[in-house]
């Protein structure tokens, strides 16, 4: 069982990763749309680099991602949930 849950929100092209017993980051909102912007924090940016991801919204307990219009969720989860399981355990 990976160490966060999944959630729909409102806008289709985004989901919620909720984290269970752990914390995304220590403290304070990552807000990024490229990895240059993500470039202070690692998993801002390793997510970014992920192709279909338009943007990341990290804050300790949960992040969004919202991917482009035309990326897929089906191809797009198996890299996310691999990048955040290997970050949380």
């Amino acid at each position: 069982m990976p160490p966060y849950d999944i959630r729909s929100t409102p806008n289709p092209d985004s989901l919620k990763f909720e984290a269970r017993d752990t914390q995304f980051v220590e403290s304070g909102m990552i807000t990024a749309s490229s990895i240059e912007e993500a470039a202070d924090n690692e998993l801002a940016g390793r997510l970014c680099s992920i192709d279909g991801v338009a943007n990341v919204f990290i804050l300790p307990q949960f992040l969004t991602i919202t991917k482009s219009p035309d990326a897929d969720w089906d191809g797009l989860l198996p890299a996310i949930e691999e990048l955040l399981t290997a970050q949380l355990t």
